[in-house]
């Protein structure tokens, strides 16, 4: 047996090429929209892959399967349990085959046995591998986002993304009871979850690829609860905000996502496209933004967080333009590429900060950046002071008199806002503000300003923070 994992940092997912090689077959699992990785893996291991499959309807980024299967010449293979708008759509997928719990997926001389294991989504699977060749004893499980390392897929996302208002709850009693059927498989299974730390999948993901089933049922929080009522209260508190994306991710892939379609990016489309008006995403760091950038501009720093901020603030249906410094174009280009991933296809450009001044015919706009200090303990009635931090960060403790709106939201919460008077913006450390300050000016928020350092730096300062009961 041989099993490739195939990560992507940028959204912390792992798929997986798991093949036999005495037959030179493989199946894939949970690819992204990009065919390419896994084409490759298998070419490089001279296997052909016959089946593709997914774990459940994927939130945080478009599916491949589709597209890898019709590219490989593979059979699709999708889930059929579970009910809801939220699941498969049948019609959508006329090609695919249906799978449910207790069948058996053969790979040569490696064995798929479908898992249903509710909780994350209603339809999810989780695939129990057996290599034959050697024994008769499982050798792992493909978890896809019900068991992490050291954390437990999130029940939460169908209400609090899609908007299928009271369905959480059940589905946390669901995932207690999926975990309690997993405990009897032998603890020497091997656990190749898909998604690791950065992931909003979750909220403690553990950092390490893998891990085994024995070790979880030691170490992993979710195990160690055996109570169900205080499981769904451990597993519902704290989870960050759903970035908006999920929605459109969730939707898409239940209905057939989009075709396979990437436009490169081109310099010569840049200043056409603003012309057209395409939204500026400008990927330099917060202090180079804020000295000088195109009015209307994001300002999306690259780095880990990029796809979660853009998911969260970028409207989906207008092309882009980057902007970012000569040193940086691969990173702008790799950057293009990723939001493909998650359903952004308009990148139709990347330009230099030295032709800003050119394009705009004014003075470039600058973003008003002020102490933490000068904030003072408390909030007063000059400004507006804006938390733009998750929700358990500001039930821990915040500045008083501060209003609280999580980044997530701020693009669908901006109403909230009018009439606020001029607005200070801060996050934890100063990288979550210069985004949602951006939004806001973007908007037509004309008295923005970013506290540098964050709350962390107000902290620091002294102060005393407020804190929810």
């Amino acid at each position: 047996m041989l099993l490739r994992r195939i990560h992507n940092d940028p959204l912390a997912q792992s798929g997986y090429l798991v093949a036999c090689q005495e037959a030179r077959e493989a199946i894939v699992v949970d690819p992204l929209r990009d065919p390419t990785p896994y084409l490759d893996a298998a070419r490089q291991e001279g296997v052909r892959i016959t089946m593709v499959t997914e774990t459940h309807v994927h939130a945080d980024f478009l599916s491949g399967a589709a597209d890898l299967a019709a590219a490989a010449g593979a059979a699709l293979l999708l889930s059929g349990e579970g009910e809801g708008p939220a699941t498969y759509q049948r019609d959508a997928y006329p090609g695919a085959r249906w799978l449910h719990a207790g069948e058996r997926l053969q790979v040569g001389r490696v064995r798929l046995d479908v898992l249903h294991v509710p909780g994350h989504t209603p339809e999810h699977l989780a695939f129990l591998v057996t290599d034959e060749a050697r024994g008769a004893d499982p050798v792992g499980l493909l978890s896809g986002d019900f068991l992490f390392v050291g954390d437990v897929g999130r029940p939460d996302l169908l209400e609090r993304a899609v908007g299928a208002a009271g369905t959480m709850e059940g589905a946390a009693r669901q995932l207690f009871a999926s975990l309690q059927r997993v405990r009897s498989l032998p603890e020497w299974l091997q656990v190749w979850p898909g998604h690791g730390a950065g992931s909003a999948c979750g909220k403690a993901l553990g950092a390490v690829p893998q891990s085994t089933l024995g070790y979880e049922l030691r170490a992993n929080w979710a195990f160690a609860e055996r109570d169900e009522s205080a499981f769904v209260r451990a597993v519902l508190a704290g989870q960050p905000e759903p970035p908006a994306y999920f929605a459109r991710m969730k939707r898409l892939n239940a209905t057939g996502g989009l075709p396979a379609h990437a436009r490169p990016a081109r310099d010569d489309d840049a200043a056409a496209a603003l012309a057209e008006g395409a939204q500026v995403v400008d990927g330099r760091p917060p202090a180079r933004f804020a000295a000088g950038h195109l009015a209307g501009s994001l300002n999306l720093p690259f780095g880990q967080s990029f796809l979660g901020w853009a998911g969260a603030v970028l409207p989906p249906e207008r092309d882009i333009v980057i902007v970012a410094d000569p040193s940086a174009r691969a990173v702008a280009e790799d950057a293009a590429r990723e939001l493909v991933l998650i359903g952004f296809d308009g990148v139709r450009g990347v330009l230099a900060p030295s032709s800003l001044h050119a394009l705009s015919g004014a003075p470039l706009a600058t973003l008003p950046t002020v102490t933490a200090a000068s904030l003072g303990p408390a909030a007063t009635a000059e400004a507006t002071v804006l938390d733009v931090r998750n929700r358990s960060e500001w039930q821990a403790g915040h500045v008083p008199g501060a209003r609280h709106v999580p980044l997530a939201e701020l693009p669908a919460r901006l109403h909230e806002l009018k009439g606020a008077g001029p607005l200070v913006v801060h996050c934890q450390g100063g990288s979550r503000s210069a985004v949602a300050a951006s939004v806001l000016r973007a908007a037509g928020f004309t008295d923005v300003s970013n506290v540098a350092g964050g709350f962390g730096a107000w902290l620091a300062a002294g102060f005393e923070p407020a804190r929810d009961d």
